[in-house]
This record gives C-alpha cells, sequence and structure tokens, in this order.
C-alpha cells in the first residue's frame, strides 16, 4: 500500500458519498445510456454509443481512484486538540502585514481544500509555511503575487 492520505472526517464521508453516488447512480445510468445507444444499431458510427463508452470509462477511473483513496485514507481528528500550534485541521486565523486584512484558513487534505471557503491543502504554501507555528508567529509566504508576510493570530480546532 502506498502513501496514506491524510483527511478530516468531513472529507473521509465526502469521498464515501462520491463514490456511493458513481456505484449506485452514474454507473447504472450509464449502462441504460449504453444499452440505448446500442439500440440505435451501427455502433461504428453512433456517436451516442461512443460518448456513452467513454463516460463509463471515466466512472471506472474516479471510482478506482476513489477506492484507493479511502483504501489510504488517514482520518485525522481535529476536535480537542490543543490550540498551540498549527498542525493538520486548524483553522488559523491571519492578519496580512501589508493591508493589515485579516484570512481565515482551515487547513485540510488534498481532495478538500477549496480556497473559495477558506480550506487549503495541507500540500500548499501557505499551509506549509504556517505548521507548527503558534500565536504571534510570523511567516513569510511565496504565492503567485509575490510574497505575503502572515502574522498568525488565532488558532482553534474542531471546524475542519
Amino acid at each position: 500500500m502506498s502513501q496514506r492520505v491524510p483527511m478530516t472526517q468531513r472529507g473521509y464521508e465526502a469521498l464515501k458519498a462520491e463514490l456511493q453516488r458513481l456505484k449506485s447512480v452514474d454507473r447504472p445510468a450509464n449502462v441504460k445510456e449504453i444499452e440505448t445507444a446500442i439500440a440505435h444499431g451501427d455502433l461504428s458510427e453512433n456517436a451516442e454509443y461512443h460518448a456513452a463508452k467513454e463516460k463509463q470509462g471515466h466512472i471506472a477511473a474516479r471510482i478506482a481512484q476513489l477506492d484507493d483513496k479511502i483504501a489510504r485514507a488517514q482520518v485525522i481528528e481535529t476536535n480537542g486538540q490543543l490550540p498551540d500550534k498549527v498542525r493538520f485541521g486548524a483553522t488559523v486565523l491571519l492578519r496580512d502585514a501589508e493591508n493589515d486584512d485579516q484570512i481565515r484558513y482551515t487547513i485540510v487534505g488534498e481532495d478538500e481544500a477549496d480556497a473559495k471557503q477558506g480550506r487549503i491543502s495541507i500540500t500548499s504554501p501557505v499551509a506549509q509555511a504556517l505548521m507548527n507555528k503558534s500565536v504571534g508567529d510570523e511567516v513569510s509566504v511565496k504565492v503567485p503575487k509575490g510574497r505575503r508576510e502572515l502574522e498568525v493570530v488565532q488558532i482553534s480546532f474542531g471546524d475542519a
């Protein structure tokens, strides 16, 4: 078995739900699409059939990918952790030194990351710079727009 995949309980449940949907809804619907396309006759020039078969391949690949990630999942419990240092699952309130804006990020697994919701991947440059920092610590992070100087204002757990 290869490398473990860290994730929150929420992320683990989301992967399981997607896998269940693919197996119980999407795959059976795709089988019906293929059957309908076959009923239309000549498969060599049947675009509907070829599209359905391609979709079948995508569904099978995603199921295999999810099965693998779920098998390698390392669910990290975030509730009850001491808010003394930034770790996986932490919600961190930061102050941007340049404009004094406050930003809140929750550090999650790669599959859970959603920057619009303030959920950043543990592998992101910002998360990596914040790891093991405490309230009051400052970090300098290289981001696409240049460097950002960030100060850790607050650390909490249980929001992931």
